[in-house]
């Protein structure tokens, strides 16, 4: 395995507290010399104030044993705000584009994944990822930072009703009045948002469903493919839902719910089945 800790800098930085760690699958003569696997970039949750490790390491791990690359974004949280955590992710993004070769990983197949907050980063790379005010801040073309694909679990989506507002709170500082509109996610959905898988539960009272609902209402509009899982149970931030993310007090186990990764991993490999 690979497996590399890469700071992110931008342009832009004022500090230097985000990094990518890497978990790919090393070149093997045994193992399809040459193969290139497409790569999964995550970004953990945790309200803009920090990133959890219930999303990172474990869930990188889950799928790279399906056969992807992947790799843990570690942005800045507060009181650093908005838009250094997304130009963090683009510049993460274009890292793996212009390192394909070297990594082997599949042309035009950098997915992003998030959760809660990191949900709310991923897919503001989603929409915003064309958009010319972006390209001028991070000096990248579109297409270095354009995910193919995006994967969702219980985003923060919206600043409205069902907002976290404690999300948008640490991600905007003082401007929250100024921005909160630009940053509600479901009002900025194009014909360019990519594709999305999307999943969250029914008993999540910190981030309700209707963000994923009102996320997958807005690609709906525009006919983007998606897919939209809502599970009963489990409650906010339960990781992959099994003992690989499981706190002591067990909460986090939640079967029924668990079998996202594997339903997820079923929509990436339609998405990729040439690569893997």
């Amino acid at each position: 395995m690979i497996h590399e800790t890469i700071a992110i800098r931008t342009k832009s930085d004022t500090c230097d507290k985000a990094y990518m760690t890497t978990y790919f699958w090393e070149e093997s003569e045994e193992l399809w010399p040459g193969r290139k696997r497409p790569v999964i970039l995550i970004c953990p949750g945790g309200a803009y104030r920090m990133t959890s490790d219930r999303e990172a390491e474990a869930v990188a791990v889950r799928f790279m044993a399906m056969g992807y690359h992947t790799a843990v974004l570690r942005y800045s949280v507060a009181p650093v705000r908005y838009p250094a955590q997304l130009v963090q992710l683009a510049a993460a993004v274009s890292i793996l584009k212009k390192n394909s070769e070297k990594w082997l990983i599949s042309d035009d197949q950098v997915y992003v994944m998030g959760f809660s907050a990191g949900g709310h980063l991923a897919a503001s790379l989603g929409v915003f990822w064309n958009s010319g005010r972006l390209a001028g801040i991070t000096g990248l073309k579109p297409e270095e930072m354009r995910p193919a694909g995006m994967i969702l679990s219980y985003p923060v989506i919206t600043s409205g009703g069902f907002g976290h507002q404690e999300s948008f709170r640490n991600l905007l500082g003082d401007r929250y009045e100024e921005l909160k509109e630009e940053v509600s996610l479901e009002k900025q959905v194009s014909a360019d948002t990519p594709e999305t898988f999307l999943w969250h539960t029914a008993e999540d009272t910190t981030v309700p469903a209707e963000n994923s609902i009102l996320f997958v209402s807005a690609l709906r509009k525009y006919k983007i493919p998606a897919e939209f899982h809502l599970f009963q149970r489990g409650k906010h931030g339960i990781g992959l839902g099994d003992n690989l993310t499981a706190g002591k007090d067990g909460e986090t186990i939640v079967p029924g719910t668990d079998i996202w990764s594997s339903l997820a991993g079923e929509w990436l490999r339609r998405k990729t089945e040439k690569t893997v």
